[in-house]
């Protein structure tokens, strides 16, 4: 009887992970159609991969490290309705290495050109070609996924598509729009939030604690990011490509605010992971001890998340210092002081980024305990305050 009842619970759970997968994939076919921004496209051009079978470096100019000038390639067309005929693209190097690339004969590009009595014209290089890896790599994530988690793999893999969507079809064309930043990033964040905790914890206490602690420590961690940006005097131009995008004909986006809404859009996957690690524990502890009393649960529950919060915050703190190695390299490679380092506005956001993003983290275990306890023990809390009244 109990393998019958736990064959039929099995299955019901799978019935509601199907289901739940399939308006996941509902909704992210629906975004895909949406054109929220409203924004005219760029003029389109015929893209191809290309071999470049010939380099004419004559015009360009080497100071020291940075090139500058044109680059003349010569590209065979490997793809496309031109495939096989040969295109002259002209590379212009501004002297950013950032954004230039130098190439070489024998290798693979994507060139982007326009059409003219049947012929390729105005062909320019778009970059390596790198489009093939890119799937490749995507396909490699997603089959691990679902070869380690099974059909949480396959709810990860859909929240995951479904995050990026919401973001490139929503979140990003509503801040274009005008859309107050904070409040449309909450709001954004906590769809996120409960498709990912409700995916991944089912529609069950697990989920329900995991998305409520993660709102409630997001939800601090907005309060703090706004309050600290405020006194650290700090602005939105902080972030690459915030001028470019006032320059693009946008002069009236706040910054400021979108920079306060990076903040807890940064750390909320962390806030999510530990809510969840947190959520499942007191899930798994009230299976192993249904008669555990509501206090014990709870100062079991906040013990694991003293464990968990040490390394998260840790996590945080190599996740953005990683992305800014070069920055803090130069501060160094000129031997400047910690104080010039600390005290310049780029660094301050991404003190501010790491501290509250951690500030986050830190109540979300706490939180998400308690939050579990309650839940969990709802009934038992009913019963004590009306046998109480009576």
């Amino acid at each position: 009887m109990t393998l019958i009842f736990n064959l039929k619970e099995t299955m019901s759970h799978l019935r509601q992970d199907l289901l739940f997968s399939f308006v996941i994939v509902v909704v992210c076919s629906i975004l895909y159609t949406l054109d929220v921004g409203r924004i005219p496209p760029a003029p389109k051009g015929i893209h191809a991969k290309g071999r470049i079978t010939d380099v004419d470096n004559s015009r360009v100019r080497v100071n020291l490290i940075v090139k500058t000038n044109a680059q003349f390639l010569t590209v065979k067309l490997l793809d496309g309705p031109h495939e096989g005929e040969t295109v002259q693209v002209t590379n212009m190097l501004t002297g950013k290495m950032e954004l230039d690339e130098f190439y070489e004969k024998g290798s693979t590009i994507l060139v982007e050109y326009g059409e003219s009595d049947g012929r390729p014209v105005n062909a320019t290089a778009r970059g390596y070609y790198r489009l093939g890896l890119q799937w490749v790599l995507i396909v490699i994530f997603f089959a691990a996924l679902l070869l380690v988690a099974g059909t949480t793999g396959l709810k990860a893999a859909l929240s995951f598509v479904f995050a990026v969507m919401v973001l490139f079809k929503l979140f990003f064309p509503l801040l274009l729009r005008g859309f107050p930043p904070m409040s449309t990033g909450l709001a954004i964040v906590g769809i996120l939030t409960a498709v990912i905790c409700f995916s991944v914890g089912g529609l069950t206490r697990r989920g329900l604690s995991a998305f409520i602690g993660s709102m409630m420590g997001l939800s601090l961690t907005c309060g703090l990011a706004w309050l600290f940006t405020t006194m650290f005097r700090l602005h939105g131009a902080v972030r690459p490509f915030a001028e470019m995008l006032l320059y693009s004909g946008y002069y009236e986006l706040n910054l400021t605010s979108i920079f306060i809404a990076s903040v807890f859009i940064a750390c909320s996957g962390a806030v999510m992971d530990l809510a969840m690690d947190i959520a499942a524990t007191m899930d798994e502890l009230i299976v192993r001890d249904p008669s555990i009393r509501m206090v014990d649960h709870m100062m079991s529950g906040l013990r694991v998340g003293r464990a968990v919060t040490g390394t998260m915050t840790t996590t945080l703190l190599l996740a953005y210092s990683g992305s800014h190695i070069t920055m803090f390299m130069v501060f160094l490679a000129k031997g400047l002081p910690a104080s010039n380092l600390l005290n310049a506005p780029f660094v301050s956001a991404e003190v501010l980024n790491i501290l509250v993003g951690s500030f986050g983290v830190i109540t979300v275990a706490p939180l998400t305990a308690m939050v579990s306890a309650l839940i969990y023990h709802i009934r038992s809390i009913h019963l004590m305050v009306s046998g109480g009244a009576e």
